[in-house]
């Protein structure tokens, strides 16, 4: 365990926002997780388990605290009746699973392609994408149990999985880290109905099969024209969650012209569209720029504060609810 002191959060964290954080700790093997949260009780410190910061935003104040950064690495499968258990440790950066995957010609997480964060954040807040999430696909998770101090594994139904949403970001928020996930996997291809914007760019390329690896190589592609890179472009990726409507107002939006997404987990309307029907795209807002490319995306080109980031999103959700009635919730967690 690698234990460091007054490091800032605007350097773990991709929207580079946040002042200094007491403590942070880096673990490498599970035993250290309980060494980890046995130093914050040692000097009666709050905790915050940090992946790769892509989803996370920091307070100016920064965190009189211990950060817990999870650095464990490694895959492992094992073939079963059902298919491919894929165990993935929770410090492995999430797109390597899915390249893993799609590698060897499993299908349930290939729409998942190039979000950026760790394995163990993934059942956090249930994270998906055109189509897929991991609840599709999650059997179990190992963790350490911080109210009991012990290790333990939460099967599916525990977590009660929804949309960006498990126990594990709200009634449980805090009690548990995550060791590693396991997610249950299957050869072939995915099933329609697709995203649009999926559909058009395998319409528009003629690719009709859709194997794991197309579908990651036309996933890639859109992220990449539409999705600025956290790591280059500060950022934390997509800021507001879609919007969910019930099946009667689903079909009363539709008929308005709405784009609603009608899958498996309910019927949604695409924030980023809310948001540049609005006329904010390519906006800036106190130093936060709506991307013209996406503007589910907060671009951080000049604030420095967390101040900043509260005024601009104020202003963003506000214009969205006075023209279509809508208030848009942010997706990102605060460190606090």
């Amino acid at each position: 365990m690698r234990v460091n002191e007054n490091i800032l959060i605007s350097s773990l964290t991709t929207m580079r926002l946040g002042g200094p954080a007491r403590y942070v700790l880096e673990v490498e093997k599970p035993e250290e997780v309980a060494d980890a949260y046995g130093f914050a009780e040692q000097y009666n410190l709050p905790t915050f388990a940090l992946g790769y910061g892509a989803n996370t935003i920091g307070h100016d104040e920064g965190f009189n605290g211990v950060i817990i950064i999870n650095r464990m690495q490694g895959i492992s499968e094992s073939i079963t009746e059902d298919g491919v258990l894929l165990k993935e440790m929770g410090g492995e950066y999430w797109d390597n699973v899915v390249e893993y995957a799609c590698n060897k010609g499993l299908t349930g997480i290939e729409a998942l392609s190039k979000i950026p964060g760790l394995a163990g954040a993934a059942p956090v807040q249930n994270i998906g994408a055109y189509g897929q999430e991991i609840a599709d696909t999650l059997v179990e998770i190992d963790v350490y149990d911080t109210t009991e101090k012990s290790f333990k594994t939460l099967k599916k139904a525990e977590l009660e999985f929804s949309y960006r949403k498990s126990i594990l970001n709200s009634t449980a928020k805090g009690r548990y880290f995550v060791i590693s996930i396991t997610l249950l996997l299957k050869s072939g291809e995915m099933q329609q109905p697709f995203y649009k914007s999926l559909e058009k760019f395998l319409d528009d390329n003629g690719i009709t099969d859709f194997s794991p690896k197309n579908i990651r190589t036309a996933v890639s592609a859109i992220r990449a024209d539409k999705l600025p890179d956290p790591m280059e472009i500060a950022s934390a990726g997509s800021f507001f969650k879609n919007v969910y409507v019930s099946d009667e107002d689903a079909d009363k939006y539709e008929s308005k012209g709405y784009p609603v997404y009608r899958g498996k987990d309910g019927n949604k309307i695409n924030s980023g569209w809310l948001i540049e029907q609005a006329g904010l795209k390519g906006q800036i807002f106190h130093g936060f720029k709506v991307s013209e490319k996406a503007a589910l995306v907060l671009i951080n080109e000049s604030a420095t504060s967390y101040e900043d980031l509260v005024k601009a999103r104020s202003e963003i959700t506000g214009k969205v609810y006075d023209k279509f009635g809508f208030w848009l919730e942010q997706e990102p967690v605060e460190i606090q």
